[in-house]
C-alpha cells in the first residue's frame, strides 16, 4: 500500500519561509538522505486559497513511499539532518499528514 508523508506550512502574520533556500538546499538534501526509499516528491507553493484570498499554506510537500514500513525506516533512521533543517529556511512548526494513497 503506498502512502503518502504530507508536510503542510500554515500562512500567518508573523510566518517567513526561504522558498529558494528549500529549492536549493532543503529539497537536496530531501533526495540525499531518501532518494533511495521514497517514491515521489512534489511541492506546492501556496499562491491563493480562492480568488483574491491570500493562501492558508505557504507550502505542501507531498512525499510518497512504497509502504509504512519504508515510511517509518526514512523518519527514525534517517529523518534527523531533514527535519533539524526546517529551521533553516521557515520559522513555521510545519503540520504532518501521512496517508494511504487511494489515487496517483
Amino acid at each position: 500500500m503506498t502512502v503518502s508523508l504530507q508536510v503542510i506550512y500554515p500562512a500567518s502574520e508573523d510566518a517567513t519561509f526561504d522558498y529558494n533556500y528549500y529549492e536549493k538546499t532543503h529539497l537536496p538534501l530531501l533526495e540525499e538522505h531518501w532518494g533511495d526509499l521514497m517514491d515521489t516528491v512534489e511541492a506546492s507553493r501556496g499562491i491563493a486559497s480562492g480568488p483574491d484570498v491570500p493562501p492558508a499554506f505557504l507550502l505542501i510537500a507531498t512525499i510518497t513511499f512504497p509502504n509504512m514500513e519504508t515510511l517509518d525506516t526514512a523518519m527514525v533512521e534517517k529523518g534527523g539532518p531533514i527535519i533539524d533543517d526546517v529551521a533553516n529556511f521557515t520559522n513555521i512548526r510545519p503540520q504532518i499528514l501521512v496517508g494511504q494513497v487511494l489515487m496517483s
